[in-house]
């Protein structure tokens, strides 16, 4: 399918007409409206499910099926229009706090689950309840109590679980006998929900899921989450003041998080506590719950450097140890992974664990892969072997700067299934592999459809080309070996001299921007277009390539500056690269705004200007799982998180001269990183005397997901850059 490209840069375009990106760029969300997501592979190898938008600027996704064994190609399964009517989609203000903990801006169908044969697939559309018969063809809404929150199917596709007004309920897949399973006791309906996961486990533990179904069918596990004791904070919109305030429970660094138990519930009623030791492994991180083996958990101390793995007995809900406590040697913290803890079908615990200085794939007591592999996550695992996502490690042949591969791993060795350069993943089940792969060479990602290693189908994409090619050169800066990313304009040629440098990273834990992949670097591209040579660096903190490198920030996340610092210096030494370090600016957001207001606080005599977005300042107003992980709990150890915060109760912290123009921009709505950071910043600045920009955005979240918004703040972000640089 080709569809017109409105607003996307050509060959023939001056630099004038090129910033016409920055539209582009938001009305198709960074170029990934139409693109195929969220598999689901047929455990038969019969068909794929996904989602995808019908074209590059539609935010629309409808549910889609390809039928592999038969050769019929794609369909549309479920189409969220004419479901709703052509009725404009309506959100609860729970779903809407569910994406924004997903980081989801798409509309329509976003999320869906199916039954063990994914033959019934379940999703909510404005609040109601829909489920799709992917093998007939056919969809259905079903009564149900709303708005409706996370359907699921259970595994024989005879009944769907979802949450309502906070309480657990299932009903039949047919729509028959809707019941409540566990609802909020009478008096704690504004604190206790079932089923749903707390702030923390969305937002800093990418578990988004708060019930689990049993292979039988017959029972779900089921989490309990009393936000009583979490503090409570009002989320206001000036714009509006005939608005209420939004009121929020968030648990902030050093105080109270939420109560969360978990309950094993039956069809026929019955209610079984599940037993740990809660007051020293208050955090229920993982859940896994198969056919081959007993309910599976990961509970983890408040500090993150001691957790258990638990196996349930779910009949009176006693749990036992499967693996002795794991506990971080430096007490730095314990990492969480994409699909692990699980069970292999013999029944043998397979883990992802820090061991000999690399990050390895354990198989019971036994590392299966070693210090080449730094292991990322778990992706499908049969008798016959296990599918992991991982990268180069310390110990490699040769380092792969931004690449990600997919590996099939088992007790005879590694074999590397994805072949060409770029950022790997993978969906698997009944023999047939979906691999979605990204690279420097081609825009977006493609997805194909393997069996035995041979392609039988591919996935179409319709999401525009961006029509702007990253000029990029991936390396490395600096005796640390920091991954870098350089990219010079377009039409750069060696005679037109010196650039003025942008630096452009996240550059923390979680976030890698050193990707060997086209898409990543497009608005870095396009900054390069108007006059800058950018350099995005990952330096220690950022994930993929040691547990060392990511756990050195341990009580000190300036280590992060000091790695921007190093790599724009040694970048510079080497003569290859045409930057001026006499006019140097940084922009960042979220822990990239921290890093860009701490370059433009502590280091002026290396930065110029920086362009700080949704900053975390006070770092005591962050979540305690998140903060607490790298600097412990504020109430013992203040004097860390002074050093780390860029402003205090007294003031900006550790400011140097000169003074650096800095635009701070932050969404008023924002529940994550709250306004309060920047009202801090700002307020301490202008104590201080340092001139500085503040850009409120309205009604804007932590995403910036409106258009017109995104679309200008890169316009903006350019002006001032430009004005401050004095270009």
């Amino acid at each position: 399918m080709t569809t017109e490209n409105p607003g996307i840069t050509r060959p023939d375009e001056s630099p004038a007409q090129r910033l016409s990106f920055p539209r582009a760029h938001a009305r198709t969300q960074r170029f990934t409206l139409g693109a195929p997501r969220s598999f689901a592979v047929a455990p038969d190898g019969s068909r794929v499910a996904f989602l995808r938008s019908p074209a590059g600027t539609d935010r629309t996704h409808q549910l889609w099926v390809l039928d592999v064994a038969d050769g019929g190609g794609e369909r549309v399964a479920a189409d969220p229009g004419a479901l709703l009517g052509g009725a404009e989609e309506e959100l609860s203000a729970q779903e809407r706090t569910r994406r924004e903990r997903s980081r989801e801006s798409g509309a329509g169908i976003v999320g869906y689950a199916t039954d063990a044969a994914v033959e019934l697939a379940a999703f909510a559309l404005s609040g109601r309840l829909f489920a799709a018969e992917l093998r007939a063809g056919t969809t259905r809404e079903l009564p149900a109590v709303g708005p409706v929150l996370d359907p699921r199917p259970s595994p024989d596709g005879r009944h769907i679980a979802y949450v309502a007004r906070g309480a657990l309920r299932v009903t039949g897949a047919d729509g028959t006998a809707d019941r409540t399973l566990a609802a909020p006791e009478s008096g704690q309906e504004e604190t206790v929900t079932y089923g749903l996961a707390e702030h923390v486990a969305s937002e800093s533990m990418a578990r988004y899921r708060g019930f689990w179904w049993s292979p039988e069918s017959d029972r779900l596990l089921v989490a309990r989450v009393d936000d009583a004791p979490v503090r409570r904070w009002w989320i206001a919109d000036p714009a509006h003041p005939e608005r209420e305030p939004q009121r929020v429970a968030y648990p902030a660094a050093g105080t109270d998080n939420a109560d969360v138990r978990l309950f094993v519930l039956g069809l026929d009623g019955t209610r079984t506590e599940v037993v740990w030791d809660r007051a020293r492994f208050p955090y229920l991180a993982r859940v896994h719950w198969s056919a081959d083996g007993a309910p599976l958990l990961l509970v983890q101390s408040r500090d993150q450097c001691g957790q258990l793995y638990l196996a349930v007995n779910p009949d009176d809900g006693s749990t036992r140890m499967v693996h002795a406590e794991d506990a971080d040697p430096a007490t730095a913290w314990l990492d969480l992974f994409p699909g692990a803890p699980c069970w292999s079908p013999s029944g043998k615990l397979v883990r992802i664990v820090d061991e000999g200085g690399a990050r390895v794939l354990a198989w019971g007591e036994r590392p299966l892969t070693g210090p080449q592999l730094h292991v990322r996550a778990v992706l499908d695992v049969t008798e016959e072997d296990v599918l992991i996502s991982a990268s180069a490690g310390a110990a490699a042949a040769a380092p792969e700067t931004g690449e990600i591969h997919v590996y099939r791993v088992n007790e005879l060795g590694v074999e590397r299934y994805s072949r060409e350069p770029g950022v790997h993943s993978a969906v698997r089940a009944g023999g047939l592999t979906v691999l979605v792969s990204a690279s420097l060479e081609r825009p977006g990602s493609q997805a194909l459809v393997l069996r035995d290693g041979k392609q039988v189908a591919a996935i179409a994409s319709y999401a525009q080309r961006p029509g702007l090619t990253p000029r990029v050169t991936l390396t490395e800066g600096g005796a640390r070996k920091i991954p870098c990313a350089v990219l010079l304009p377009t039409e750069y040629q060696a005679t037109d001299g010196p650039l003025p440098v942008l630096l452009d990273p996240y550059g923390g834990p979680h976030g890698q921007r050193v990707q060997h992949a086209h898409n990543i670097f497009l608005t870095s591209q396009w900054f390069a277009d108007q006059g800058f040579a950018v350099i995005v660096a990952d330096g220690r903190g950022t994930p993929g390539r040691s547990p060392a490198w990511e756990k050195s920030i341990k009580n000190d996340l300036t280590l992060t500056l000091d790695d921007q610092v190093d790599a724009l210096h040694s970048l510079a030494a080497t003569g290859e690269y045409p930057l001026d370090l006499d006019r140097v600016a940084i922009r960042g957001w979220s822990y990239g705004g921290y890093l860009a207001g701490m370059a433009a606080l502590r280091r002026p005599d290396v930065f110029h200007a920086a362009v700080v977005g949704a900053p975390v300042t006070d770092l005591r107003l962050y979540d305690t799982h998140y903060e607490e992980r790298y600097l412990g709990d504020p109430n013992k150890s203040p004097d860390i998180y002074r050093h780390n915060s860029l402003v205090w109760d007294d003031g900006i912290v550790d400011a140097a001269e000169p003074h650096r123009p800095m635009l701070i921009v932050h969404g008023l709505a924002d529940d994550n990183v709250v306004v309060a950071h920047t009202l801090r910043l700002s307020s301490a600045l202008l104590a201080a005397g340092r001139p500085h920009e503040v850009l409120p955005l309205s009604g804007v979240t932590h995403m910036t997901p409106q258009e017109q918004v995104a679309e200008n703040l890169l316009l903006l972000q350019v002006e001032f850059l430009k004005r401050s640089l004095g270009l």
